[in-house]
């Protein structure tokens, strides 16, 4: 099969089929309370997953709860999540964060979000200080099962290889593109973030991809494209 020949339409329901297979369909569970995913997620940015976990719950021991985290020294603070990349524009965010969430609904709780329209609740989470799209959108699928399609580095990276998004497709832009080509089911868009992830951490990585392994190189532009050209890093 010439991988170029098929539709970025045609590509991504295979795709979405051949990892569902090869990793196993999950369930849409909630895997912790809104306001953890939030600030973990804004923790995360260029932070290994170990290291985002350790500062999370090394600064909510130190300052008890969110008023606390809230109203923390900058240096006290700044050192509970050292283990993060860049605290100090952190902490800033994390901070001014708190503080517009309670100003405006009189306690530290993104729970009625719940009840917005996906736009609305975008808009409203995308003004918080270093929340940019990837992170509302985590929020809204993980945490309240909105049907929106969050694209980190992974999901991007695979999706472009493959063929479904061009070239020149920003990672914002990639949120919206993805979306109209899937079904506008919360089930369906969490397996397809999940095992995208997973598949980018595991098989399609950054610097050395295994393609000989890949379930998709039967449709991958990529390895079609390295491998007619007789330097896969795989075989």
């Amino acid at each position: 099969m010439d991988a170029h020949t098929l539709s970025a339409e045609e590509k991504i329901l295979l795709t979405q089929e051949l990892l569902n297979q090869a990793y196993k369909k999950l369930k849409l569970e909630n895997r912790r309370e809104p306001m953890h995913e939030l600030i973990s997620t804004m923790l995360s940015h260029r932070t290994t997953h170990a290291d985002e976990e350790k500062a999370y719950y090394t600064m909510l021991e130190r300052f008890g709860d969110w008023e606390g985290v809230m109203n923390a020294d900058f240096d006290a603070l700044a050192d509970a999540i050292k283990t993060t990349r860049y605290p100090g524009q952190k902490v800033p965010q994390i901070q001014q964060t708190l503080h517009m969430i309670k100003e405006e609904r009189g306690e530290i709780s993104i729970d009625f979000l719940k009840d917005l329209p996906v736009e609305e609740a975008i808009d409203w989470l995308t003004k918080l200080p270093g929340v940019g799209l990837k992170t509302a959108t985590l929020v809204l699928l993980f945490n309240f099962h909105k049907p929106v399609m969050p694209v980190d580095t992974h999901v991007f990276r695979v999706s472009q290889r493959v063929g479904i998004l061009g070239a020149k497709v920003t990672a914002n832009k990639a949120h919206e593109i993805l979306l109209q080509m899937l079904p506008p089911d919360p089930v369906v868009l969490y397996n397809y973030h999940i095992h995208l992830l997973w598949h980018g951490q595991r098989i399609c990585t950054y610097y050395s991809p295994q393609c000989g392994k890949c379930v998709l190189n039967g449709i991958c532009n990529y390895y079609q494209d390295v491998r007619e050209k007789g330097i896969d890093e795989a075989e």
